[in-house]
This record gives structure tokens, C-alpha cells and sequence, in this order.
């Protein structure tokens, strides 16, 4: 933060992703209030995110070709767009869960060419030496905006209703998007290089260069099967909060401010280490500690402790979210680190989607509970998997050339 561009960055993030939060309790509430169904909501949680499956690999390669802060602006004014059609036809009363997931779709693909755009400027706001806290400042931005908004849209939906929530995301990510050219970006990082070969050549090869890759591969292959399993609670909480514990939106507003307080307190942390040893045991480790605080959330009733889980569970988050994605930023090389990261958003976009419609769609029929566990305990088994291997992927992760 003793840089000035970055201040600009990371305000700007804060402020985008408090709006996005407010933005994401409100239409998970929405959906609930339209359909009383788990299964809608999970649906919704996949139509803003599973786009990342499609195009985020695209968006990578696109990224590493082109301006990318014009298209961190354009992305990032759709998604305004898209914002604001929600919040009017909700408000004209005409909304419904069909267009609801139309207009997520539209989010999510927005969201899909931002994600890597944004992050590969990081790089050039500050020195090689800072880029390990600069990452971990990144998510830890993030963080604080998931403690903000779902404490500001809380209250907010309790009282008027969604609309002034969703309205909020829309002036947010006005202010990001103005922001953009206030900053003085390396040059070497605005522009990607010259195209080498078609868009679909290249991005085939930024999936062949992380697959390949002995380090970045497998751990976001661990990271991919453990978003499948554990995100998607995170993504569905509505059904949670009602079915389980027998609360409303303050409900549901303290519940994920409760997550984005663990996940701050953890990210915090993970900025003070600074570097980069022994990053890969703890990407690992905070798989399975994740695992056991999301069977400790479905294994009671009594919401004060939900929330004590809740609250481990979103520290565990940001502790494995921060070090891969730090890992992978280092290991990967400079031309193809909007790819690897495109990759890296399609794993924390995608995966949880998954793992969202699965566990909504299993709750319509065994309840929230069951399938909780049963995710839970199979990530028990993928933490086992890579404690085996994580000294082999940490050679390749924590030492880049």
C-alpha cells in the first residue's frame, strides 16, 4: 500500500466487490423469495459463475493479447449493465427466476474477461519483491468486501427490498471502472504481446503450459476438486439459513459477514508471511480444517455456533485461496500469466457452480444436511491425496526460475 497506483487498485477492488457482495445476497434472496426452492438457488449461484467454464480460458488468452485495462473497463461496465437491468425489472415488479438466470449468464461472462484482465495489471502496480503481499492484499480486499456487503445488503433487503442493494453494485462498479485510468500501469503489463498465433491457438496452449507445468497443475487440479466439493455451501446458503437454523435475511446477512470475518482475519495472516516457503503445505492443509468446519456447520442446529463455523470455514477459504493463487502467479511465466490466472478464475468461479447446483439439487431431495457430509468427507480424502504430494509440487511452486 506504500505504493500509490496500488492504493488506487485495491480501492477501487474494495469497492467493485462490496457492491458485488450486496449484489450476490440480494439475488440469492431474490431467487429464494420467487421459488422457496434450493435447487433455484443453486441454479442462480451456476448461471453467474459456470459461464467461467466456457470463456474464462478465452478471456485468459485475450487478456495476454490485448489493452488490459480497455478490457477490464469493458468488462466491467457490462456487468454494471447487467446489474442495473435486475434492479429495474425487479423493481417494475416483471421480474422472474428465467430472466433472473439470463441476467446472471450475462454476469458471469462479463465476469469471466475482468477476473484475468485485473489481475495480470498487478504486477506492474508493484515491485517483484512486494507481488507475494500485493497477492495476498488482493484477496484480502476481496475478503473485507465479503464482511462489508453482506453486512450493508442485509439490513438493506431486511428493509426496502433487494433493489437498492443490487442498485449499489451498479454505482460500484461505475467508480471501479472510472478509476482505471487514474492508474499508471508498467507498460510491459497493460499490453499483451503481439498475437502468435489464432485466439483459439493460444489459449489451447495457456491450458497445455499449466497442465504440463509440474507445479501449477496439480495444484490447481486440487484446488478444482476441492471447490467442487466445499464451495458450493458457500454458494447456496439461503436453504441453509431457513431450513436449518430457522432464519431470514438477518440471518443470512450475519452468516456470510461472519464467513468474510474469518476470511479477513486469515488473510491477514497470510500477508504478514510475505514469502513464499511453505506456502504449498498450507494451500493443502487449509483444504481439510475447511472440510471439518463445513461438517461442524450442517451437524447442528443452533446458528451461534453455524457461525463459528461459518467463520472458520471462510478463514480455511482465503488461506488455500491466497497461497494458490499466489503460488501460480510466481511460478507462471510473465507471458503466460493471464492464461494460468484465467485458469485459476475458472477453478473459483466454475467449481463452486458445480458444487452449488449438486448440493442444491441433492437438498430438494435428501435435505441440506446429507450431501453436506458426504462432499465434506470426500474432501477429506483429496487432502490426504495431496499431502502425499505436496513436497514434489512445492519444488516447482515455491522456487520459479
Amino acid at each position: 500500500m506504500s505504493h500509490r497506483d496500488a492504493r488506487i487498485f485495491f480501492s477501487a477492488s474494495l469497492t467493485a466487490w462490496t457492491g458485488l457482495w450486496m449484489h450476490r445476497i440480494a439475488v440469492m434472496w431474490l431467487a429464494w423469495e420467487l421459488t422457496r426452492s434450493s435447487f433455484w438457488v443453486g441454479m442462480v449461484a451456476f448461471c453467474d459463475l459456470a459461464p467461467a467454464v466456457v470463456f474464462s480460458p478465452i478471456a485468459g488468452a485475450v487478456a495476454d493479447r490485448m489493452n488490459r485495462v480497455k478490457l477490464t473497463m469493458i468488462a466491467q461496465g457490462v456487468i454494471g449493465a447487467q446489474a442495473l437491468g435486475i434492479a429495474i425489472l425487479t423493481w417494475t415488479g416483471v421480474i422472474s427466476i428465467t430472466s433472473l438466470l439470463v441476467f446472471e449468464v450475462i454476469g458471469g461472462i462479463a465476469a469471466s474477461f475482468a477476473q484475468p484482465a485485473r489481475q495480470a495489471l498487478m504486477p506492474g502496480l508493484v515491485p517483484r519483491a512486494d507481488l507475494p503481499a500485493a497477492v495476498a492484499c488482493n484477496s484480502l480486499t476481496f475478503n473485507v468486501a465479503r464482511f462489508l456487503g453482506p453486512a450493508i445488503a442485509g439490513p438493506m433487503v431486511a428493509i426496502w427490498g433487494v433493489v437498492p442493494a443490487i442498485l449499489c453494485n451498479v454505482a460500484a462498479y461505475v467508480v471501479a471502472t472510472a478509476s482505471l485510468p487514474l492508474m499508471k500501469v508498467d507498460p510491459a503489463h497493460i499490453q499483451g504481446h503481439a498475437p502468435e498465433a489464432s485466439l483459439l491457438a493460444e489459449t489451447v496452449e495457456g491450458v497445455r503450459y499449466a497442465a504440463n507445468h509440474p507445479g501449477i497443475g496439480p495444484i490447481l487440479l486440487f484446488a478444482g476438486i476441492s471447490a467442487i466439493l466445499l464451495r458450493g455451501v458457500q454458494e447456496v446458503l439461503p436453504p441453509y439459513v431457513e431450513r436449518l437454523f430457522d432464519q431470514g435475511a438477518a440471518g443470512l446477512a450475519l452468516l456470510t459477514a461472519a464467513i468474510g470475518i474469518g476470511a479477513l482475519v486469515a488473510g491477514l495472516w497470510v500477508a504478514s508471511r510475505g514469502r513464499l516457503a511453505g506456502t504449498t503445505r498450507i494451500a493443502v492443509v487449509a483444504i481439510g480444517v475447511q472440510a471439518l468446519c463445513a461438517m461442524g456447520f450442517v451437524a447442528t442446529g443452533w446458528f451461534p455456533f453455524a457461525v463459528l463455523c461459518g467463520a472458520l470455514y471462510g478463514a480455511c477459504a482465503s488461506i488455500h485461496g491466497i497461497s494458490v493463487q499466489t503460488l501460480a502467479q510466481s511460478a507462471a511465466l510473465t507471458r503466460m500469466r493471464g492464461r494460468t490466472l484465467a485458469l485459476w478464475g475458472l477453478i473459483t468461479r466454475a467449481c463452486p457452480a458445480l458444487g452449488a447446483l449438486v448440493l442444491g439439487t441433492a437438498g430438494e431431495v435428501f435435505g441440506m444436511r446429507l450431501p453436506t457430509l458426504i462432499a465434506a468427507s470426500a474432501a477429506l480424502l483429496v487432502t490426504l491425496w495431496g499431502v502425499t504430494r505436496m513436497r514434489g509440487w512445492a519444488r516447482h511452486l515455491e522456487n520459479p526460475t
